[in-house]
């Protein structure tokens, strides 16, 4: 199997939700603000110099995926960057409304899946954002009741979970059917596979109800059902070249990154330590990202969530363009996304000469770069 698969998902996502994405923007506030508290390292130094602006407004998700963000922020990492600029943050709780608060100067720069990304940039016709970095990759996981299936020909007949209809999983695993050369009408969810669209704050009593015999999402909702029972049949990183497929990266206000380029390199050179930090001090940041999530949350994942979650996630620096782009262009052939142009999506000159200046090797834009 191979990239194709992954690309349907998050551009099928756009592209059939675009309804359920409008009224998500219209519904959706602009992310709850964080605060700050003493176990958060984000002091600004009194004789810190301040950059081109006094304040850099970044949004993320209260996520494992956005490990970057929620690691970079309680470290301080973000803030020692920015010197004497003050960094915000605002967390959300879906991509569409983080794409709103960008397009209304409510957050400056954000960390977000490609499927967002893409409908953001398509729906501006090129204006409103530009993705300027990498953050995570995978994640994602198809996890089966072993005592109904055993294989991946089992699911034949069962009843299979998605977060959404035309959500990233959702497309992946509807595509990953019709790749196996079964039938599934992709609104009702209805054929040779039940695929039964759950929240995935319910997933997991859905399961254990036994109204559900499995389920195609993405971390920590995979290590959740796994706790309750359920055994991982399928990692979706293994059906992309390289085991890689990019599920979060960075964007920012085109507006802002045309002002404040020196404020938009800080936050990368604070992305790019952190994810470094993050690589060579594996427990220490799976300890920094989970007091994060009980901060902002109110609750820490307990360790047999956490600790099988973490391992799925790969940080890079690398925003994977070339997944994006496969994304994009098998969303198109399902009939599920108007051929977009995505030239311009990515301004990666920034990150490249932060990774230059630290001797790591620069990454690549697949050709939708910034003419």
């Amino acid at each position: 199997m191979s990239a194709p698969r992954t690309t349907l998902r998050r551009s099928l996502a756009a592209a059939t939700a675009l309804p359920l994405l409008a009224v998500a923007l219209t519904a959706c506030g602009y992310g709850s603000e964080a605060k700050d508290d003493e176990s958060r390292k984000s002091d600004v130094a009194a004789d810190a110099k301040k950059l081109s602006t006094d304040t850099v407004r970044i949004g993320y998700f209260p996520n494992l995926t956005h490990a970057t963000a929620l690691v970079g922020d309680q470290e301080g990492l973000f803030q020692k960057e920015l010197g004497g600029t003050r960094l915000k943050t605002s967390q959300f709780n879906a991509g569409p409304s983080e794409i709103e608060a960008l397009n209304a100067d409510s957050i400056d720069i954000g960390f977000i899946g490609p499927s967002p990304s893409i409908n953001g940039f398509t729906k501006s016709k090129g204006k409103n954002l530009r993705i300027i970095g990498g953050s995570a990759s995978g994640g994602v996981k198809l996890v089966v009741n072993p005592k109904k299936i055993k294989t991946l020909d089992d699911l034949k007949g069962k009843k299979i979970a998605t977060p959404q209809l035309g959500n990233t999983q959702d497309v992946a695993f509807l595509n990953w059917i019709s790749e196996k050369g079964w039938k599934v009408d992709a609104q009702s969810g209805k054929g040779d596979v039940s695929v039964v669209r759950t929240d995935n704050k319910v997933t997991p009593d859905a399961y254990k109800s036994g109204s559900i015999d499995g389920a195609w999402v993405p971390e920590p909702t995979a290590s959740k059902l796994v706790a309750e029972g359920a055994e991982e049949l399928l990692d979706e990183s293994t059906l992309w070249p390289d085991n890689k497929f990019v599920i979060t990266n960075i964007i920012v206000s085109q507006k802002f990154l045309s002002e404040h380029p020196d404020v938009v390199e800080a936050v990368l050179r604070g992305s790019v330590k952190t994810n470094a930090w993050i690589n060579a001090n594996p427990d220490k940041a799976k300890a920094s990202a989970n007091a994060a999530l009980e901060k902002l949350t109110g609750k820490a994942l307990p360790a047999e969530v956490l600790d099988p979650a973490w391992k799925s996630i790969q940080i890079t620096d690398d925003p994977l363009a070339a997944t994006l782009d496969a994304e994009a262009e098998h969303a198109v052939k399902a009939g599920l996304l108007e051929k977009p142009d995505l030239t311009g999506i990515y301004d990666l000159k920034p990150l490249n000469k932060v990774l230059k200046a630290a001797g790591k090797p620069g990454v690549a834009d697949a050709g939708l770069g910034v003419k």
